[in-house]
C-alpha cells in the first residue's frame, strides 16, 4: 500500500468517526430545550409586560380625555343656569330641578354620557371632595374600587 492510499484511508476513517459522532448527537438534549424555553420565556416577558403598562396608559389617557369633555360641559351648564347640575344626565337633557327651566340651553355634550375605558360609568359629586368650590368627576380605575389610589379625576394634574 503506497503512502497516498494509507493516508486517504486515514483521512476517510476520521471523517467517518466524526460523522458517526454528529449522528449520535444530532438530537437537543433536555437540558438544551429548557435552556431555549427559558430564553424564549425571557424574551417574551420582556416584550408582553411594556405592551401591557402602554395599553394601561392609553385607556388612563383615554379617560382623562372623558373627564374633560364632561368637565366643559358641565361649565358651560353652570353659565347657562348659575348651578351644578345633581347628575351628569343634566348634560343630555334638562332636569325637572332647575330653578328657571329656560336657562337650560342643552345638550352639553353631542353623544350619551361616556363609560370609562373599563366600561364603568364615571362618578360624579357636587359640591365635590376634592374640588369644593365645584364639582368633582372621576373614573374608579382599573380596580374598580372607589377611594383607590389608581382612581382618575379631574383633581388631579396631568403630565
Amino acid at each position: 500500500m503506497s503512502p497516498s492510499t494509507a493516508k486517504c484511508q486515514s483521512t476517510s476513517r476520521a471523517f467517518q468517526r466524526r460523522r458517526s459522532l454528529v449522528q449520535e448527537r444530532a438530537g437537543l438534549t433536555l437540558i438544551e430545550v429548557m435552556l431555549v424555553l427559558v430564553i424564549l420565556s425571557i424574551l417574551a416577558a420582556a416584550v408582553v409586560i411594556p405592551l401591557s403598562r402602554t395599553s394601561n396608559t392609553a385607556m388612563e389617557r383615554a379617560a382623562r380625555v372623558n373627564i374633560d369633555g364632561l368637565e366643559k360641559g358641565l361649565k358651560l351648564y353652570y353659565m347657562d343656569t348659575l348651578q351644578y347640575p345633581s347628575d351628569l344626565e343634566a348634560l343630555r337633557s334638562a332636569p325637572g330641578d332647575l330653578s328657571n327651566p329656560n336657562k337650560w340651553k342643552g345638550p352639553y355634550i353631542d353623544k350619551t354620557i361616556p363609560r370609562d375605558p373599563w366600561d364603568r360609568p364615571y362618578q360624579y359629586a357636587y359640591p365635590g371632595s376634592h374640588n369644593q368650590e365645584s364639582f368633582d368627576i372621576w373614573s374608579v380605575g382599573p380596580d374598580g374600587q372607589d377611594g383607590s389610589e389608581d382612581d382618575i379625576g379631574n383633581w388631579e394634574e396631568t403630565s
